[in-house]
């Protein structure tokens, strides 16, 4: 690599393990600021830098998918691609969901906020390959070799990128860096990260500063002080075990940005034991009016229950409004209508107005949301949830996860941490709602 320009400090040291695989380590202490290792951009795997940039712009192919060709291209050449050792160092995949088999999906997944977005996302990358890379075997000025295309291996590139890749600049992109890639992630404990040139299309997920150097060069860079052996981490994020699982193959345990997903469709399945098919749609459509909405997609929207097992507030106001006497439900609609949705940059809301006027001003929009009827659908809520899992209890998936091999039994390990993660969540929700009123 230090032929190709790669620089990097002496004290650091890469470890290779079955159990964990590569991590880096710090040979004497290291202090903030220090640059541990510089990347030349050029020698990073771009679409800009691949020999097949001309195919991938001609056809109109941008940002994961333009990349992922890219990298099949590249592993098409063998020996002659530039990046014939970085490819060669790198797992064929990575142990994403997105790989898994349709059955260990619905085995290792079932009930888990996972469970339909992987089945989603496994139907978009499959339509993305059929409609922009399998044209692609015909339409190249150059024969490719169909082996290194098929949707095997465009589904393995994902997973390198989804778990890998880094976001360059605006000219390159997001790519390949080797080594900064094997700085292992520790959720809320970065103490190193990946310096580049912004992107106008940067999210606020990445971590990324503009380097006073030159701009050609990628560092990484001490962002907190380690002590002689301790593991060097960068972070992908502050994220709880489903997007950890879903994008990058692993889990933490007891990692408190985690959460309980409760579907839209499982609370209108709830109201549907006690109201008719037109309250419901009535209720839902007034809240949406007020400005409220669900997390996910338009075919999986949920609601949270967070980490501590409290309710979003969301869930909390729709529940509220399902079970609205039909008077106040429509005085409610009627002001809705009457004066538009709440008004997003004002501190109360009309839901404020109609609802809480005359409550004491100690309590909080929430204990005043926790009537005695909410807590009773949260609790039948939750035990929905739950059945969703299937017949073992929380206690056999533990004692199941106490048996399991990491190192022989990844998908079930992490898929297990995530399971018991979530029920766990369930669990203080239902604590939650039956302490005393005064309490929440």
């Amino acid at each position: 690599m230090k032929s190709k320009g790669f620089e990097w400090s002496d004290a650091l040291e890469f470890v290779d393990t079955p159990e964990e695989g590569v991590s880096v380590r710090a040979l004497r202490d290291l202090e903030e600021d220090d640059v541990v290792a510089k990347m030349p951009k050029e020698a990073c795997l771009t679409i800009k830098n691949s020999g097949a940039c001309g195919m991938i712009e001609n056809a109109g192919l941008e940002g994961h998918l333009g990349l992922a060709f890219a990298i099949m291209y590249e592993q098409s050449l063998g020996e002659d691609s530039p990046w014939a050792g970085y490819l060669q160092f790198l797992p064929q995949q990575e142990c994403l969901p997105l790989v898994w088999t349709l059955d260990e999906v619905n085995e290792f997944l079932g009930g888990t906020v996972l469970h339909q977005d992987v089945h989603e996302l496994k139907a978009r990358m499959y339509a993305d390959w059929k409609e922009s890379i399998l044209p692609l075997l015909d339409l190249a000025p150059t024969k490719l070799n169909p082996k290194f295309f098929g949707i095997e291996q465009y589904l393995a590139a994902r997973t390198l990128i989804a778990s890998r890749s880094f976001e360059i600049d605006d000219y390159h992109g997001s790519g390949m860096v080797p080594l900064a890639d094997l700085f292992n992630h520790k959720t809320a404990a970065e103490n190193v990260h990946f310096t580049a040139i912004p992107s106008k299309d940067e999210s606020d997920g990445n971590i990324s500063d503009e380097i006073e150097g030159d701009p050609a060069v990628l560092e990484m860079v001490m962002y907190k002080d380690v002590r002689c052996g301790a593991e060097v981490f960068n972070t992908y994020g502050i994220v709880g075990n489903a997007e950890l699982l879903h994008r990058y193959g692993f889990t933490e345990q007891d990692n408190s940005y985690d959460f309980a997903n409760i579907d839209l469709e499982l609370v209108l399945k709830w109201c549907s034991s006690l109201f008719s098919d037109r309250h419901s749609r009535a209720r839902v459509s007034l809240w949406r009016r007020l400005g409220y909405s669900p997390c996910g997609s338009e075919n999986n929207e949920y609601l949270k229950i967070s980490f501590a097992g409290e309710p979003q507030i969301e869930l909390l106001i729709l529940l509220y409004i399902m079970l609205l006497p039909d008077k106040e439900y429509h005085d409610l609609d009627l002001s809705v209508s009457t004066t538009g949705k709440r008004d997003e940059s004002s501190e109360t809301t009309l839901l404020d107005d109609k609802i809480f006027p005359d409550k004491a001003s100690d309590m909080s929009k929430k204990q005043l949301l926790l009537t005695k009827e909410v807590c009773d659908a949260l609790l039948s809520l939750a035990d929905m949830r739950e059945s969703l899992y299937g017949s073992k209890s929380v206690e056999d998936d533990i004692e199941a996860f106490e048996r399991c091999s990491l190192a022989r039994e990844k998908k079930m390990y992490h898929s297990l941490v995530l399971r018991i993660g979530e029920r766990k969540i369930l669990q203080k929700l239902r604590k939650f709602v039956s302490q005393p009123f005064k309490n929440h």
